[in-house]
Parts: C-alpha cells; sequence; structure tokens
C-alpha cells in the first residue's frame, strides 16, 4: 500500500512541476495530503529529488480518486496552465481515463463555488463515459 501513496505523490510531484514553477499553494497541498498517508517529510523529500514513475493499474475507485487529486492539485492555486492540462490528460491516458473525463471534471470544478466535484458528480462523469 505504501507504494501506491508513493506512486500517488510522485504524480502530484510530476504534475506541479509541468508548468516549470511550483506555488506555495500546491506544495502545501502535497505535504498535506503525504502526512495523511504517512509520508515521512524525508520521504517527501526523496520524492522530489527523484519523482517515481506512475503505473498504469489501478483498479477503478484508485484510479477515479488519484484522477481527482491530480486534478484537484492543478486547480489548486485557481488556474490551469496549458502545460498542467496535457500533464493531467497523459497522466490519464496511463490510468486509461479519456481525455473528456477530464475535460468534464474540469468544466463542474470551474462551475462550482467550492471549486470542487462530490462523489456522486464525480462518479456520474466516469459512468457516462465508461457505460
Amino acid at each position: 500500500m505504501k507504494e501506491n501513496q508513493k506512486l500517488l505523490v510522485s504524480d502530484l510531484i510530476w504534475m506541479v512541476m509541468a508548468d516549470g514553477k511550483i506555488k506555495d499553494s500546491e506544495m502545501a497541498f502535497i505535504q498535506k495530503l503525504s502526512q495523511r498517508i504517512a509520508i515521512s517529510d524525508r520521504e517527501l523529500i526523496e520524492l522530489f529529488e527523484n519523482p517515481k514513475t506512475s503505473r498504469p493499474v489501478f483498479n477503478e475507485v484508485e484510479r477515479i480518486t488519484h484522477f481527482y487529486k491530480l486534478i484537484l492539485l492543478m486547480n489548486i492555486d485557481s488556474e490551469a496552465h496549458p502545460a498542467e492540462i496535457e500533464a493531467l490528460k497523459n497522466f490519464g491516458l496511463k490510468m486509461g481515463v479519456r481525455p473528456l473525463v477530464a475535460d468534464q471534471i474540469m468544466k463542474k470544478i470551474e462551475t462550482s463555488p467550492e471549486r470542487l466535484v462530490s462523489a456522486e458528480e464525480l462518479l456520474n462523469i466516469f459512468k457516462i463515459y465508461y457505460n
């Protein structure tokens, strides 16, 4: 399980590095998530120095939550840089997530006052494209 958590954090690191700059809000998100999933500060530093390569094997729930965390991180600063969007869609493709799913989720986030998508809405978007 810890290896999956390190892969998630690595993907988040790749995501924030996509536009060439790491903002404080993005770093805070990664640090907070790392603490919640028991990634030590030392392990986090090691992942920043040498992020792991993503692997495409996720069960459906892991794939959806992993992808949503990438989107949340991308939107943490209320802007989506084109390089971040491209990175997100590439991560999605590796996980078997269609680019249209990313577009739909981002559209929902943009129109949400909280800039979030409920679990129910998220599942409905995935159901549309995968059933």
